[in-house]
């Protein structure tokens, strides 16, 4: 926790002061601060994620080694790995909960700011302190400094602008006080949170100042649910009780909001079936009787034929993004009209939809009790949902039983990881083929244990957001699934969850290169080029070469970490019992067939394929597109 030294406390003639330097002040105010959510009070801001160089260490590093009060330092490998690990946790905690990161200036900073597009996307609050140059320029230009001819007030830390919902640069110490309750002002909204960058110059950051004692008094942030208004829920349900054939999309803010009981009776209560985005996945079992799966690009035949024929589309709590759509195709009745429930207008009204501007819970309960009065019910057929929901079902079963002689398919070895890891389990997953697999096969039973960060779809999320997970769910089992491109990528903070002892399982799928664009590629008309991970061929001078072989467990094992090797089905049994009862880290080296995913049902993704090329394969990909884009909605 680091040693609490004295800071001088000066009574004036209106108010009492505390002498602290900007970066010492910025971590008293931040422990300081806590959320009220239902009742129920927690601390906000947990700790600081950070990585020392020139920039910080001897501000933020100094106050954080003298003056952390309860914050709790974590040291990151990776400047964007531990960002997504903050990001990881605070999504688990319902965003209840955050973790700060501060880095050095120039590459340092820089380093975060992919993990806070991640995060901005996604709606998940993230405060970023990244170092900055020297306010009073007088060393200019400093090591690692960008410098603009045309702008000199320009930084490297001006990148963060487009990816944060709120960015401030602190370039006097009293400027600290304003900027600092802005940034709590969003990183507590439900609507509006993201990134939030406050880039802190380095000679400013050991600037000291007198500040006011009140600057540092407990505040409590209300989060209060957002209450429809009396017209828009009447127009709601006026909407809903004249369609036959609705149908739900589940999305992310039926988590945040807790509201996954109120799903479940709205849907029971009306026979309306539902669909889940990644963000939504495990809002309901999998068993559920309206649980009909996944919905879009990466939906199930169930759901996405039921999208085909709605006349209304129930959107709670999501972003409609192109792969919950496909690619704004998934909707062909003439007559279907879309509501939208969500705490963001901007969200609400994507689809030109009906906006129900509210928290879902408490919409859901509302609408429910609006409905019940009209004696509303959709004219659903029970027999032909629950023959949909069969059908499918027995579709994933003979996905989970491919067996191949050649090697282990992925959707064999999905299955035998669903079955074997308990209902209580976490998986994350981010980028690579497999999030359409797990998205359309992945039978969860529990809230929230199912973490899929698909708005940014980001590679190098997994490990590190399975380190974020464990610390906020320290009695269960983490799993993360990732692919041999996304481990390269980023697998840094596998080695903070060895020093700070916090046991991840990594499922790594070795399939040779990005397999899923190389599909997506092959799928436009390309004959494959530059996805696989092989060697460069001297007859051709491309990557055409034999496969490469990498031995990732043995990488793992070089860090601390356990690891096996799997080949088989017997063995990966084995592996996966044994890691279970490891109490370190533990990496599953799992090498499986290319090629061996799921592919579309019922639906399309959108691409941006070539107009022209000296290949008919593509030309005549190009007008199958267009084809299919003429009959997508437009707005």
């Amino acid at each position: 926790m680091g040693v609490n030294v004295q800071t001088a406390a000066v009574t004036t003639e209106h108010t009492k002061t505390i002498r602290l330097t900007t970066a010492q002040a910025l971590l008293k105010f931040l422990d300081n601060q806590y959320i009220e959510f239902d009742g129920e009070e927690r601390k906000f801001v947990k700790g600081v994620f950070g990585i020392f160089g020139h920039g910080n260490v001897t501000g933020m590093g100094e106050a954080l080694e003298r003056q952390p009060g309860e914050l709790t330092y974590l040291q990151g490998k990776n400047e964007q790995g531990m960002v997504h690990a903050a990001v990881a946790y605070a999504k688990q905690k319902n965003r209840l909960e955050i973790y700060a990161c501060t880095s050095s200036i120039g590459p340092g900073a820089l380093n975060m700011v992919t993990a806070a597009a991640t995060a901005t996307v996604n709606r998940i609050p993230v405060l970023l302190l990244p170092g900055d140059v020297f306010a009073s320029r007088q060393p200019d230009p400093v090591l690692q400094q960008v410098e603009d001819p045309a702008d000199y007030t320009v930084s490297a830390n001006d990148a963060f602008k487009p990816v944060s919902k709120y960015w401030d640069r602190i370039s006097r110490p009293e400027q600290l006080m304003t900027a600092a309750i802005n940034a709590m002002r969003v990183l507590t909204d439900p609507a509006d949170t993201g990134a939030v960058t406050l880039a802190l110059p380095q000679d400013v950051q050991a600037e000291a100042y007198d500040y006011p004692e009140e600057f540092f008094k407990k505040r409590v942030h209300y989060i209060e649910r957002r209450l429809p208004s009396e017209c828009a829920l009447q127009r709601a349900a006026s909407l809903i009780a004249r369609k036959n054939k609705p149908i739900i999309i589940a999305g992310g803010g039926v988590h945040y909001s807790f509201a996954t009981k109120e799903l479940a009776d709205f849907a029971e209560q009306f026979n309306i079936p539902v669909g889940e985005t990644q963000a939504g996945k495990s809002a309901l079992s999998w068993k559920h009787k309206m649980n009909m799966g996944s919905i879009g690009a990466t939906g199930s035949q169930a759901a996405n034929s039921l999208a085909k024929e709605a006349d209304l589309v129930i959107a709670i709590g999501t972003r409609l993004s192109d792969f919950s759509t496909s690619s704004k195709t998934a909707f062909s009745n003439r007559d279907v009209e879309f509501l939208n429930i969500n705490v963001s207008a901007f969200d609400a009204m994507k689809l030109d939809s009906h906006m129900l501007v509210a928290d879902a819970k408490t919409a859901l309960e509302r609408l429910t009790k609006e409905l019940k009065q009209l004696s509303y019910q959709s004219r659903h057929k029970a027999e032909s949902l629950q023959w949909l929901k069969d059908k499918w079902n027995q579709e994933v079963d003979r996905l989970y039983s491919d067996t191949r002689d050649t090697g282990l398919s992925q959707t064999r070895v999905l299955g035998e990881i669903n079955q074997f890891i308990d209902e209580k389990d976490i998986i994350v997953c981010a980028a690579g083929s497999m999030p359409g697999d797990l998205h359309r096969l992945w039978r969860s039973s529990k809230p929230k244990t199912y973490h899929l960060e698909y708005g940014f779809s980001c590679m190098g999320y997994e490990v590190a957001g399975a380190l974020g997970i464990k610390m906020a769910e320290e009695e269960r089992e983490v799993y993360a699934l990732v692919g041999d491109g996304s481990y390269l990528m980023l697998h840094s903070e596998l080695v903070t969850s060895l020093q700070e002892n916090k046991k991840i399982n990594i499922l790594l799928l070795d399939n040779n290169g990005f397999q899923c664009i190389h599909n997506l590629q092959v799928g436009q008309g390309s004959d494959g080029f530059g996805n696989e991970f092989r060697y460069r061929s001297k007859a051709d001078n491309r990557l055409s070469g034999d496969y490469m072989p990498i031995d990732f467990a043995a990488n793992a094992r070089s860090m601390g970490a356990k690891a096996y090797t799997v080949r088989t089905i017997d063995e990966l049994r084995a592996a996966l019992e044994n890691a279970k009862k490891e109490t370190v880290s533990t990496l599953i080296d799992i090498k499986v067939l290319p090629g061996t995913c799921t592919s579309g049902y019922e639906s399309w993704w959108r691409l941006g394929v070539a107009e022209i090329s000296t290949d008919k394969k593509v030309e005549n990909a190009y007008k199958r597109m267009k084809e299919k884009a003429s009959e997508a909605r437009k707005y």
